[in-house]
């Protein structure tokens, strides 16, 4: 990696992903039938296609010999992922928020090297945040103002303790039938019963609508855990970045994996935390059980 310049992918990634934010604002979105998408619940607009066009034109132009992955021109059955230097893009992560004009959607741009997360860019142009990382160089977040401020948030975080003290990020996702739905069905009711009945009575659990956002969270120390099957390399590789870089783990939403791919499709990501970031893995693996997200 050596002779990869990481600073000036760091900062064209976010000169585009600064030109997608404006896009984004300055659209009407309405959603398409692509053929491709599995039901009502997943949604692709015009917004999507005309971003990942952009930011492909972009990269391909700064650096020709280096991959491309973007959701929206991704094939299934493609090998999602190699060794060489790859962009991974979602154009617009947290569609269905962005079609309903709910505050939570964003660009995310990874760059990986050897499959690992080497740089991360996300961006909700709602909010104006910026959520960035360089591998080796930490994690920040830039609010609206130019506030620009180091990851986590806190300077001193607190140890993590048990499950029942933490604020937990999960969706629902699109599949919405069959062994994955029902899973989740069962691991959500588990972490919010109380303990008198067998569950582990997190905080609370918040269904943010975007993977990327939700990573940035956790990330940030905002959210202590984020549980997640279904979505792609597109979906994590920049917050996986940033969440590294912030001092927090990622390991697999299924029990037993510490070393999950980046497309490997299902996820836990903890925060960063002085102590007890494998005490509440394997905590969590026990509300999982014997269950398995299957991708």
């Amino acid at each position: 990696m050596a002779d990869i310049n990481l600073q000036e992918i760091h900062d064209l990634l976010i000169s585009i992903a600064h030109e997608a934010g404006k896009m984004m604002l300055t659209a009407t979105p309405s959603y398409l039938d692509s053929g491709t998408k599995k039901n009502s619940a997943d949604l692709v607009t015009e917004t999507d296609k005309a971003i990942e066009t952009m930011v492909s034109t972009r990269l391909q132009s700064s650096y020709p010999t280096y991959s491309f992955i973007g959701e929206e021109t991704f094939i299934s059955g493609e090998t999602v992922l190699t060794d060489a230097p790859t962009f991974i893009c979602d154009p617009v992560d947290g569609t269905t928020n962005f079609v309903h004009a709910f505050p939570a959607f964003c660009i995310s741009l990874g760059f990986t090297v050897n499959k690992i997360p080497s740089v991360g860019v996300i961006y909700n142009p709602f909010l104006d945040e910026l959520y960035t990382g360089i591998k080796g160089h930490g994690s920040f977040v830039t609010r609206h103002g130019g506030e620009k401020l180091r990851l986590p948030l806190k300077k001193e975080p607190e140890p993590l303790g048990e499950l029942s003290t933490c604020l937990v990020g999960a969706e629902w996702g699109s599949d919405r039938t069959g062994n994955n739905f029902d899973v989740r069905h069962q691991v959500f009711v588990k972490l919010c019963a109380a303990k008198e009945n067998g569950g582990a009575m997190v905080h609370s659990i918040r269904c943010v609508g975007s993977a990327a956002l939700n990573l940035a969270y956790v990330a940030a120390g905002q959210q202590d855990v984020f549980w997640e099957g279904g979505c792609w390399a597109w979906d994590v590789a920049a917050g996986w970045c940033i969440l590294v870089e912030a001092g927090g783990i990622m390991v697999s939403a299924n029990p037993g994996d510490w070393e999950p791919r980046v497309d490997g499709r299902v996820y836990l990501a903890v925060r960063g935390a002085p102590s007890g970031q494998k005490g509440v893995v394997e905590e969590f693996w026990g509300v999982v059980g014997e269950r398995r997200l299957s991708y």
